[in-house]
């Protein structure tokens, strides 16, 4: 069965993640993505990662994570003749995302009541720190400026180590995976009628979506969220330390599973009726597990619960999750064993979900830097001629 986005075609002006990591999506379904980038200047996510050797190669880990089932193009957007090409791209395009300052693109005659002239079914989609309205809008920032700025990095860490920002660059991810949703119903709307679209997204936002029972409950009763570290509001549901020094993460967070818990301990006096029982009882609890906690390694505690229907983890490093079976059945991971620029394999995540049939799926490799110029170009109408005489203008 064909893919949901097939036929669809993505005009990809990003760098570094939220922006590129949305359009991946859509390209694991089957668009056809061209990513587009300035021939001086390449996105920033191809000279960063743990491959210093990449780095240098414009083919960083950063960037290779989310650059497969891409074409990649080189276009001076500042120049009339780069303009030009882009417009003749838009005719041909179902959706622009950019992920430029507010104003950047509209300076340039690029913006989306410029463009939508020339394709009036073109969806239009800019990604930013703040928005494309508000009066934070030209403020530049990323994942890590955004934490601090939406009150997460707040929350987070222990009481007496705060704040402290998340390990992984969650709030871009966050967005792209957001964005992608708003481009998919974006299109969808534009299925029944016939109409573009204009979606601004901000990483602002998707922030403090992330973060939405806190934000519900500090409307209501106007009391911050505090940083707990591994501890939460129940006993029965937090990271004790075991018998080998490592942490085991106890879930039983319902009435139901901390009763289940402390009857699988042999703890029957320790089970609570209400909430408010557990809430009154919090340091006893906490103390009791605490010790029985110690008599086992975090991995027996781990299968143990388990087998008890408790939910529980013992805590694992990245490299630990990603030798699990679990991983390998899901799909999640799709392993190039060679690519134009990157010696040797490399493997990169694709979707957080399956379909039963056209599903998301790895075609192509991430491309070079300006690998599909002339291929691109050449569908727009333009001679092998006309092209060499754009690369040596710098147009691309």
């Amino acid at each position: 069965m064909a893919r949901p986005f097939e036929g669809i075609r993505i005009i990809d002006i990003t760098h570094v993640l939220a922006g590129p990591f949305a359009a991946y999506q859509l390209g694991l379904m089957g668009a056809d993505v061209i990513k587009v980038e300035d021939p001086s200047d390449p996105d920033q996510s191809r000279d960063s990662g743990s491959d210093n050797d990449l780095n240098h190669a414009n083919m960083g880990t950063g960037f290779l994570t989310q650059g497969s089932n891409k074409r990649a193009i080189t276009l001076n957007l500042k120049s009339p003749q780069g303009q030009e090409i882009l417009k003749k791209l838009v005719a041909t395009a179902d959706v622009l995302v950019e992920n430029y300052r507010p104003g950047a693109f509209e300076a340039l005659g690029l913006g989306y009541e410029d463009l939508r002239k020339i394709n009036p079914k073109l969806i239009y989609a800019s990604f930013s720190a703040f928005g494309q309205g508000g009066p934070k809008r030209e403020r530049t920032a990323y994942d890590h400026v955004i934490q601090s700025t939406s009150g997460i990095m707040a929350m987070t860490g222990t009481p007496e180590v705060n704040p402290i920002k998340i390990g992984a660059p969650a709030i871009d991810y966050a967005t792209g995976t957001m964005g992608a949703y708003a481009l998919s119903a974006a299109l969808f709307q534009r299925e029944r009628t016939g109409q573009g679209q204009r979606v601004d997204m901000a990483m602002l936002d998707v922030a403090m979506i992330l973060m939405a029972s806190h934000v519900t409950g500090y409307m209501r009763n106007g009391k911050h969220p505090k940083p707990s570290g591994n501890r939460t509001g129940h006993a029965t549901s937090m990271a004790y330390i075991t018998a080998d020094g490592s942490h085991v993460m106890i879930g039983a967070s319902n009435l139901r599973q901390q009763k289940r818990l402390w009857i699988a301990l042999e703890r029957p006096d320790m089970v609570k009726r209400t909430n408010d029982e557990r809430d009154a009882d919090h340091e006893r609890e906490e103390a009791t597990l605490g010790e029985i906690m110690k008599t086992r390694t975090a991995a027996e505690w781990e299968e143990w619960f388990q087998a008890r229907h408790v939910p529980a983890s013992r805590v694992r490093t990245m490299g630990e999750a990603l030798a699990d079976p679990q991983i390998a059945s899901r799909g999640l991971l799709h392993k190039h064993e060679d690519a134009p620029g990157v010696p040797g394999s490399f493997t990169v995540p694709v979707a957080a979900f399956k379909f039963a049939h056209g599903g998301p799926q790895v075609d192509r490799p991430p491309p070079m830097f300006g690998q599909h110029n002339d291929e691109v170009l050449a569908s727009l109408g333009y001679s092998a001629a006309d092209i060499e005489g754009l690369r040596a203008a710098k147009v691309i």
